[in-house]
């Protein structure tokens, strides 16, 4: 498994660091044998995306101290695994994704149409966003 590249085939940049995400709690996507729940869509949680985990049974916005999970709150970035991203936008909850910071063994659940479909990452040259 390539542990450090994205669903671009590039170098995967870091999640989140506050609250610090991932199955490592090293900030980033990486997933290894160990995360069965494969940690490895990089989402902005919305409010609707951690109302409809709750309904499912995956709470998210409930802090968990033993386990270093703090809570989140809507626009938290957080590596989410794959399958509970894809039961959400299945649902038609289509939280963000950061493509640049989302595991390419993403791909094994979620198809590349749908990450794309909701992808969220800022340009390279952030300029081409002023009018």
């Amino acid at each position: 498994m390539d542990q450090h590249i994205n669903v671009h085939g590039e170098m995967l940049e870091i999640c989140s660091l506050e609250p610090l995400t991932g199955f490592y709690r090293d900030g980033y996507s990486n997933t290894g044998p160990e995360d069965t729940g494969s940690h490895t869509v990089c989402t902005v949680v919305t409010a609707e995306f951690l109302d409809h985990q709750q309904q499912v049974g995956n709470d998210l916005s409930t802090p968990m101290p033993q386990y270093g999970f703090p809570g989140l709150v809507p626009g938290d970035r957080w590596a989410v695994c794959a399958s509970r991203w894809l039961q959400s936008y299945a649902a038609g909850v289509r939280a963000p994704v950061v493509l640049r910071a989302t595991h390419i063994a993403a791909l094994d659940t979620v198809p590349r149409e749908a990450l794309l479909e909701c992808g969220a990452d800022a340009p390279d040259d952030p300029s081409s966003l002023l009018a």
